[in-house]
């Protein structure tokens, strides 16, 4: 599908919010970038769970967005310059961290490109969470022949069991859906868990380390229950890894245990726009080297048209689900 062809040259489609679980495609005159910064024609966007609260139309959420707000895994092809930007031109394919996505067309700074390879030409690449998962993983301090613990298995938990396992650690993957569970073992997990009942959980996990549980146990999740259970399947002295985006209110954490324990608490979400630039950096080497297979996590795909069908699915998460991309051109 490609949604320009209809349209004039300089208008560009966007999806706007409009209300809670509501969206509209608007067509916009095209946006012209500024200094340092280009325009990006769109090839595709994924789906972000950090979407879903904003989706759902809390109290803070303001309608309606921006066109193409909350849109911020997008991929595809500069098509305009603007003054002083240096390294990238018209017809470079990249991956860019920008913020209105969810659209034909959106403007990033060169500082927020990512050149990706010709030997990725026929990959889509959503470069934010791939770089997400890679920055995740350095700040849990992996080391060969550790026992790491992966509460949540969905898109990033799996890219996180690969990424561990690769480095010689003992992942036990730990998720509700048996199909989560089948992809964790496809990618290197040692043991998968069913994510059912708290205390048989805790039960096999100590089990399956002799009763030492794990030196690091990453909760990539984003509840309460998750980070929970995360906190009692973690090892005196060991690292709690939160990956999880926790948006939706205030937690409550065991604090007696946290510190009976002494555990080391890492909240792995980062902030600055370079740490997330060398995520994608690390993303694109590791998935043109052939480190690692993204593409099959990619498991739906919408037009924008039917951006709607895909925040829910990625809300309703059925079996068999990983992740949705947003396509532009195909």
């Amino acid at each position: 599908m490609t949604i320009t062809a209809a349209q004039p040259a300089d208008t560009m489609s966007a999806a706007i919010l409009t209300g809670p679980g509501e969206v509209h495609i608007e067509t916009l005159p095209l946006p012209h970038p500024g200094r340092g910064q280009v325009r990006i024609r769109l090839e595709g966007c994924g789906v972000c769970a950090s979407n879903l609260v904003p989706w759902a139309g809390p109290d803070w959420m303001e309608f309606p967005a921006e066109p193409g707000a909350l849109g911020h895994e997008g991929w595809g092809i500069i098509d305009a310059v603007g003054e002083d930007v240096h390294g990238f031109a018209a017809g470079d394919r990249v991956a860019a961290l920008s913020y209105h996505a969810y659209a034909t067309h959106d403007i990033a700074d060169q500082t927020a490109l990512a050149a990706l390879p010709a030997t990725l030409a026929s990959q889509p690449f959503p470069g934010e969470p791939l770089g997400c998962a890679f920055n995740i993983f350095r700040r849990s301090a992996i080391k060969p022949g550790e026992t790491v613990a992966i509460v949540g298995i969905g898109f990033l938990g799996i890219l996180l069991t690969e990424l561990a396992s690769a480095a010689g650690a003992q992942v036990i993957a730990i998720s509700r859906r048996p199909s989560s569970l089948a992809s964790a073992e496809r990618v290197g997990a040692s043991h998968v868990v069913a994510m059912d009942d708290h205390w048989r959980i805790i039960e096999e996990v100590k089990e399956l380390t002799s009763a030492n549980f794990c030196d690091c146990v990453i909760e990539a999740v984003g509840k309460q229950w998750p980070l929970d259970l995360a906190g009692e399947l973690t090892k005196e002295r060991g690292r709690l890894v939160i990956a999880g985006y926790h948006q939706d209110g205030p937690r409550q954490v065991n604090m007696q245990l946290w510190n009976w324990r002494g555990l080391d608490v890492i909240n792995a979400h980062e902030r600055d726009p370079a740490v997330y630039m060398r995520g994608i950096h690390e993303a694109i080497a590791a998935t043109a080297a052939g480190r690692m297979s993204p593409s099959p996590l990619y498991t739906h795909r919408f037009p924008l048209e039917q951006l709607g069908a895909a925040l829910d699915m990625a809300r309703d998460r059925p079996e068999g689900f990983i992740k949705a991309l947003v396509i532009y051109d195909e």
